[in-house]
Parts: structure tokens; C-alpha cells; sequence
């Protein structure tokens, strides 16, 4: 693990009740103001989780690649059980701890994480992305294909449309149309990062797919 400073905020033997509890006392933490150009991003690390439910098993993967020509530098995979139920909002208790242990593993340092999930886009502010960004301490983006929460209005079916997505008034992030005529992926910053900046960052791993591809090689390898 290479310049990467791992923060234990808490323990993850939590119940659901007490897991939530931990998410609003959490969310102020996160920073979503800090804009980050390309030209400073040279490592991007993709993560994803996949489960094996007969064996209760979940499997972590991290693909870091070189940003400018999305060429994979390094992948690292884990396995552990799953230790937190499936609840609505509370994905971070399930899948932190395999990701957490992925990342130790570790040689390179990404400048930025994409993560298969939410960021601020969040019933209580604080999705997966954000909240693995607060444990790493890096700039973190949720990138994830369904909406969990908030409002948009339409856009047009052409690659780069996009709407911001609202939340009581708030801009949370933005929808973007990653393919021609194709449903349309939902970003929002985790932490240390803005959402202009988390858009221009996404847009830049975009090629012939729906996903970034940096998440797709993640996919691809937690799947295996």
C-alpha cells in the first residue's frame, strides 16, 4: 500500500439502527466543494464488490490505470464473507471491509476512486463512495447505474447529454447519457471533489460502454 493512509473511524459490527445513526453523525465530514482537474489525476483506481450467495461470500476488486490512456497498472481481488445484511442506504457496512482490505494490498497510490455506488446522491448524504473516501482519505466519485434518490429533468438520447439530480432543492449530482440511446448513469461526488469535477473525471473514462471503464474492469474482475 503505497502513500495511502487508512483512517478507522469506527467499528462494522453494527445493527442497522446503529449503522444509520453513524451515516448522519458521519456526513458532515465529507468535503464535495475541492474541484479537481484532469490534468492532476494520473492513477484511477475502479471498485466493485460482486457476492457469491450460496457460499456467502463477497468478492472485492480494485483496477487501477494510468488516466490519460485508461491502461490497467494494477488489480487486486479479495474475498471474505459478508458480514452486514443487504439493506437499502446502508451498502458502505457491506462492502467497505472487503475493499478496505483490497486497498492495503495495494502497491500503487490512484490520485482518485470510482466506486459502483453513490456518493452524496444519498437518503442521508453519505453513500458508499463518500463514505470509503472519509476511510482513505482520498477523492472518491459514485458512479452508479440506478437512481437511489432524487429528480432530473429529461435530456436528449445523444452520448453526453446530462441533468443535474436534485434532492429537496440541493444539486447532488448529475445524470449523464454515457451511450447514444441508453439509460443514462448516476454520478455524484463522494468526497474531496466537486461535481463538476467528478463529471469531467467520469467522462474522461468513458469509451464504446455504458460504464466507465475503469468500473468496468473492476466488474470484470470481481466477476471472475
Amino acid at each position: 500500500m503505497a502513500n495511502m493512509q487508512i483512517r478507522e473511524l469506527h467499528k462494522w459490527n453494527l445493527t442497522p439502527k446503529e449503522a444509520i445513526e453513524l451515516q448522519v453523525s458521519l456526513q458532515g465530514r465529507l468535503d464535495i466543494k475541492s474541484p479537481i482537474g484532469i490534468h492532476n489525476v494520473k492513477l484511477i483506481a475502479g471498485c466493485d464488490v460482486a457476492y457469491y450467495k450460496k457460499e456467502g461470500l463477497c468478492v472485492a476488486a480494485i483496477v487501477v490505470c494510468q488516466f490519460e490512456l485508461m491502461k490497467i497498472v494494477e488489480k487486486i481481488k479479495v474475498e471474505q464473507k459478508a458480514t452486514f445484511p443487504y439493506v437499502p442506504g446502508l451498502l458502505s457496512f457491506r462492502e467497505i471491509p472487503p475493499l478496505i482490505k483490497a486497498v492495503k494490498k495495494l502497491k500503487s497510490s490512484p490520485d482518485i476512486f470510482i466506486l459502483d455506488g453513490q456518493g452524496i446522491a444519498h437518503p442521508r448524504g453519505i453513500g458508499l463512495a463518500s463514505h470509503f473516501g472519509l476511510i482513505v482519505n482520498k477523492p472518491t466519485i459514485g458512479c452508479a447505474k440506478s437512481k437511489l434518490i432524487g429528480e432530473y429533468n429529461p435530456m436528449n438520447n445523444n452520448k453526453g447529454s446530462y441533468s443535474f439530480l436534485y434532492v429537496n432543492n440541493k444539486k447532488v449530482g448529475v445524470v449523464l447519457r454515457s451511450r447514444d440511446n441508453c439509460k443514462p448513469i448516476f454520478i455524484s461526488p463522494g468526497h474531496k471533489i466537486n461535481i463538476p469535477s467528478a463529471l469531467n473525471i467520469i467522462k474522461h473514462c468513458l469509451s464504446k460502454y455504458r460504464i466507465p471503464d475503469v468500473i468496468r474492469f473492476a466488474h470484470i474482475l470481481s466477476n471472475k
